[in-house]
């Protein structure tokens, strides 16, 4: 920040006084840092989104029959049918009511773990 302020007083300085000789360099001191912030948040923002995308578009392509499944409106069901741009999901098992999404309606797919714990 010092910086900052020494090239703003030289800046102002009366056209006697010979100016700071490499002018370049007090640039660089500046514009560097910020682009340096820049691609720091591109690689924190930017890739990190990129990188859940493809980690959900691999998890729907995968989707096969009898996973559990969470939908985006919070439905869990178990998969009944996978077709191009379908999924058939099983919600209740006493009255075998069926219902369809799109693929990408789907959340997440459940752990084992977890859907054991739920058909209690």
């Amino acid at each position: 920040m010092m910086d900052f302020w020494t090239l703003i007083a030289q800046a102002t300085q009366p056209t006697g006084q010979p100016g700071p000789q490499g002018g370049g360099d007090a640039f660089m001191r500046i514009f560097v840092p910020i682009i340096l912030m820049v691609g720091v948040f591109y690689w924190i923002m930017i890739r990190g989104q990129r990188k859940d995308r493809r980690r959900h578009t691999d998890m729907l392509s995968a989707i096969k029959r009898n996973d559990r499944v969470q939908t985006i409106g919070g439905i869990i069901g178990t998969v009944v049918d996978v077709r191009d741009d379908q999924v058939v999901l099983k919600v209740d098992e006493t009255s075998n009511v069926k219902m369809h999404f799109t693929r990408g309606a789907i959340k997440e797919v459940l752990e084992e773990t977890l859907a054991a714990g739920q058909r209690r």
